[in-house]
């Protein structure tokens, strides 16, 4: 049987705010969106992954009464699960997928997996954070537009001097390519590796006891952490693995970049010997965080979506005829 087609709430009355109902894992995610009301979006954050009730999810979404509704994720969503569902729907893909003329990587292919399991019919428009990553997510579901996951307002720290004994931080799980890198890291200086779990208010204390930020991908493949624009959010002199796609970073400027383990572990004892020298690069990292705002990018963002459906329909209407 066809779904309806559906249509989204009567527009706010003009200047009010869009209300968006963010939906994702808390933990990886709420930091992505906004939690503060602003001009244009008045949000809220309901906490799901794939897996977990997804009817009690629809029910808090439903409460909400939003004009929009963004879920990170989207692959999580189960088959037909919005329909019926009076609101603009987009999806943002956050997971890196094979590349074509790279070489193919397990985890990769394992990611791509779930993405085909999910039902693109769920959405409006579909987002990816790597536009490298789109073709492979374009068989399955089309791409609308590409772009990083933005960092919450709150988490963007005023400016402050690296301390003459900058504190290391590494945040995420480990893996062996990880390990690799910071096995001598780690036996030279004291590095705080915090695997997971960390989120929320923990996440901006412990941001604000650290100074320095190294990144490193999960596996041995490019891609584009949104941690990294966390760290410069919050003021953290970034030490990065080389980013694909860059999303207008520029290594040696806004963040240093190293690619083997030895160059991890000089960079660190360079930074602590002389933190004074690299205080231009975590400045100007820090400027360029304010590409990545939420507060600026959501409501474009969303604002675009409005404009585009009307202009060209919903996907989810015409996947039903």
């Amino acid at each position: 049987m066809a779904r309806p087609a559906l249509r989204p709430p009567p527009d706010p009355p003009a200047g009010a705010p869009l209300r968006v109902a963010f939906v994702g894992q808390r933990t990886y995610f709420e930091a992505c969106a906004l939690s503060a009301a602003t001009r244009a979006v008045l949000p809220c954050f309901i906490d799901y992954r794939g897996g977990a009730d997804a009817q009690a999810m629809l029910a808090a979404v439903r409460a909400q009464r939003p004009h929009v509704v963004v879920v990170f994720r989207p692959e999580t969503v189960p088959a037909g699960l919005f329909e019926g569902l009076e609101a603009a729907t987009l999806g943002f893909l956050t997971e890196p997928l094979p590349r074509a003329g790279n070489e193919a990587h397990p985890d990769l292919e394992w990611r791509l997996s779930e993405l085909v399991l999910g039902d693109p019919h769920n959405f409006d428009r579909l987002v990816c954070f790597d536009p490298r990553s789109a073709p492979a997510a374009d068989a399955h579901a089309r791409v609308w537009r590409s772009l990083p996951l933005p960092v919450d307002d709150r988490f963007f720290a005023r400016r402050r001097p690296l301390p003459g004994s900058p504190c290391v931080l590494f945040l995420g799980y480990s893996t062996a390519h990880r390990e690799r890198f910071l096995m001598d890291v780690k036996h030279y200086h004291d590095v705080l590796h915090v695997a997971h779990g960390v989120s929320g208010e923990g996440l901006l204390d412990l941001f604000a006891r650290t100074d320095v930020a190294i990144n490193l991908h999960g596996h041995p493949y490019p891609t584009f952490e949104n941690r990294v624009c966390l760290h410069l959010a919050a003021g953290q002199l970034v030490v990065s693995e080389p980013l694909h796609p860059t999303h207008g970073l520029e290594p040696g400027i806004d963040f240093l970049e190293v690619r083997e383990p030895w160059q991890l572990q000089h960079a660190i004892s360079a930074i602590r010997a002389a933190p004074e020298a690299y205080e231009t690069v975590r400045r100007r990292g820090r400027r360029k965080a304010e590409t990545y705002r939420a507060s600026r990018v959501w409501p474009r963002l969303l604002s675009d979506l409005l404009l585009d459906l009307r202009a060209f329909g919903s996907s989810r209407t015409s996947a039903q005829e």
